[in-house]
C-alpha cells in the first residue's frame, strides 16, 4: 500500500523511524519517505546511513503548527512518532512535556487536516493507560485528541488512529542499554527499582509491524494494542548480568510497579482479535457507523468480558531468562 505514496515520520530520527524507514525501503517502492525532527546533527547521521533518491530530510519541531503545515503538503501517511519519553525528566519539566506531547499532537493533527493527508497513526505507550506520572497524562491526551481528530473531518480524510505498546527492547534510553553499559563498566551491581516490578516488552520489529499493519487494519478512531510478553525487571537483570547482585534503588518519580495496556474501565468497548486488541472510540462519530469488530482487513474479533485488564503483572505469557537473554543478543 505503501508504493508511489509519501510517507513522512515525526521524530524520525529515533529508534523506530530507523527500523520502520529500513523496512519501507526493503518492501516498498515510496515516491517520498521524509524524516522530520529538530536535531541536525541527529539527521546528519541518519543520512549517512538512508540516503536512497526518495529519503527526505525536514528539519522541523512538532511545536510549530506552521511547519507542520508545510511539512506535510502532498503527503499520504504520518507515523507521529515525536514525544519527550523519560518519566521522570518530564515530572521535572512538565511545561515542556505538554508543549511536545499534547501541543504538538494538535499541530500535528492541523497538518495532517490542512493537507488532505490519507491516513495518520500516533505512537501511544502504555503508560497512557491509567497515567500516574506526567509522561502518561500527555500521552493520553495525545490518544484522546487523535481519535476525535476523526469526529473534525467528518467523513472526509484524513483517518486517525493510535498504536499502543510497551517497552521497546534496546530503545535508545531504555533499561537494556543502561544495564549493559554498566556491565561493560565492570559495575559490582545493578540498581532495580523493585523486586516486584513487570514490564510489557516488544521488539522494535513487533512494534514496526503493528504501525504497518494498522494502516490496513483502520477505519480511524481506534487505539491498537498488540498481544505481547511481559518481563520480571529481576530477570532482566539476571539475563545481562548474571553474577551481578542486585542493589535495590526504589521506585523513580512517576512510575508504576506494574503497566497497563487496557485499563479496566475501557474494557466494554475492547475487541480481542487473535494477535491484538483493538480500543474502540468512547464517543460516536456523527458521520459514520463502523462496526469495529470486523477490521478493513476482514480479521474478525470479539468484545471482550466486562472487567478484563491487560496488565503487565497479570499477563498470561512471561518471558523466561534464557528468552531474554536470546532476545537481547537479537538486537543489540
Amino acid at each position: 500500500m505503501f508504493d508511489n505514496q509519501s510517507i513522512l515520520i515525526t521524530g524520525g530520527t529515533g529508534s523506530f523511524g530507523k527500523r520502520f524507514i529500513e523496512r519501507i525501503l526493503k518492501q516498498y517502492k515510496p515516491k517520498r519517505l521524509v524524516v522530520l525532527s529538530r536535531d541536525e546533527l541527529k539527521q546528519f547521521e541518519m543520512q549517512q546511513v538512508y540516503n536512497d533518491p526518495c529519503m527526505r530530510y525536514f528539519i522541523g519541531d512538532v511545536r510549530d503548527k506552521d511547519r507542520m503545515v508545510q511539512a506535510m503538503r502532498g503527503i499520504d501517511y504520518v507515523i507521529h512518532a515525536a514525544a519527550l519519553k523519560q518519566v521522570p525528566a518530564a515530572e521535572y519539566n512538565p511545561t515542556e512535556c505538554i508543549r511536545t506531547n499534547i501541543n504538538g499532537a494538535e499541530n500535528v493533527i492541523a497538518g495532517a487536516i490542512a493537507n488532505n493527508v490519507k491516513r495518520v497513526i500516533a505512537l501511544s505507550t502504555d503508560k497512557a493507560a491509567n497515567p500516574i506520572n506526567l509522561y502518561g497524562a500527555t500521552k493520553l491526551a495525545s490518544d484522546k485528541l487523535f481519535v476525535a481528530a476523526n469526529n473534525m473531518v467528518g467523513g472526509a480524510q484524513p483517518r486517525f488512529s493510535v498504536v499502543r505498546y510497551g517497552n521497546v527492547v534496546g530503545s535508545r534510553g531504555s533499561v537494556v542499554p543502561f544495564f549493559q553499559k554498566l556491565v561493560r563498566e565492570g559495575a559490582k551491581e545493578i540498581p532495580i527499582t523493585d523486586e516486584k516490578m513487570t514490564r510489557f516488552w516488544i521488539t522494535l520489529d513487533q512494534g514496526v509491524e503493528l504501525v504497518m499493519k494498522g494502516f490496513e487494519r483502520m477505519y480511524g478512531g481506534e487505539i491498537f494494542v498488540p498481544k505481547i510478553p511481559s518481563i520480571r525487571i529481576v530477570d532482566l537483570a539476571k539475563a545481562i548480568a548474571p553474577n551481578l547482585p542486585h542493589k535495590i534503588i526504589g521506585i523513580r518519580p512517576g512510575e508504576k510497579l506494574h503497566e497497563k495496556m487496557v485499563p479496566r474501565d475501557d474494557s466494554y468497548r475492547t475487541v480481542e482479535f487473535s494477535d491484538h486488541y483493538v480500543i474502540s472510540p468512547a464517543i460516536k462519530f456523527l458521520d459514520t457507523d463502523v462496526d469495529y469488530l470486523t477490521n478493513r482487513l476482514g480479521e474478525s474479533g470479539n468484545y471482550v468480558e466486562q472487567g478484563f485488564c491487560y496488565d503487565s503483572g497479570t499477563n498470561n505469557r512471561f518471558l523466561s531468562i534464557d528468552e531474554i537473554t536470546i532476545l537481547n543478543s537479537a538486537v543489540s
